[in-house]
């Protein structure tokens, strides 16, 4: 059995077919990607797959339970978190307090309680290890608006991580990181991926394809293509698209 399955997901805004008959699945311990050109339906699929929005047919299955319709937060309660292409971070708040507040034992106190935490070494503790788990020891107490963009990127993830997923959602990671910040998010990735599931949509073909066990492409609101990065590069879309260039 997939920890994670979803199948003939459909979606229309008004009279726009954006999805008809997505499926895919993901393995657990898979590095799982989802691919496409711009309008393609891509980033449709993956507010299907978190909750954030609901599919008009079809069902999406996590650890054997269906969780199709459930709002987001429900979602992330049974063990899937995400990060987001435009990020979310508490710009005026220390990068260890970003992840403090969201800490499953933090959320469990209520909003109000996380500034309190000054006093619990056993919160303090777990958020500088997620901290050091994305590359930002010794940046605990700077503001997330003075990090630079890839150390806002890593907080980013780490926000993701303090929840403990099960399964990880990266929402095209790469955007707006030079070389060395990809190189630096590649490494990150690379370690995670050997504790955690995750799925990435990811316009960035090359880091997509070094990375992924599997990839499932999408175009024109359906799945065209599916399978490892060495059966995509033979695969004639593929080939006629601007991934020719990974051959």
């Amino acid at each position: 059995m997939p920890l994670f399955e979803a199948k003939g997901l459909a979606k229309r805004f008004g009279d726009q077919v954006v999805l008809q008959n997505v499926s895919l699945r993901v393995d657990e311990g898979q590095l799982a990607g989802i691919m496409g050109p711009n309008g393609a339906g891509k980033t449709t699929t993956f507010h299907l797959l978190t909750g954030r929005y609901k599919p008009d047919r079809g069902r999406v299955h996590f650890a054997g339970e269906d969780i199709t319709g459930l709002a987001p937060r429900e979602i992330a309660r049974k063990g899937i978190a995400r990060s987001f292409q435009a990020m979310n971070l508490f710009d005026a708040d220390s990068a260890l307090d970003n992840v403090l507040v969201a800490l499953p034992a933090v959320r469990a106190r209520g909003f109000d309680a996380w500034r309190d935490l000054g006093r619990d070494g056993a919160a303090q503790d777990a958020a500088a290890a997620v901290l050091a788990r994305v590359g930002l020891k010794g940046k605990e107490h700077v503001s997330a608006k003075r990090l630079s963009y890839g150390d806002r990127r890593a907080l980013e993830i780490g926000v993701a991580l303090a929840a403990a997923p099960r399964l990880l959602f990266l929402d095209e990671p790469t955007a707006g990181l030079g070389a060395d910040g990809t190189a630096r998010l590649i490494e990150l990735i690379q370690e995670l991926k050997r504790r955690l599931t995750i799925v990435v949509i990811e316009h960035d073909m090359r880091f997509l394809f070094g990375l992924a066990d599997r990839i499932t492409v999408i175009h024109w609101g359906q799945v065209i293509a599916e399978g490892t990065p060495d059966a995509l590069r033979s695969n004639e879309w593929v080939r006629r698209s601007n991934l020719g260039a990974l051959q």
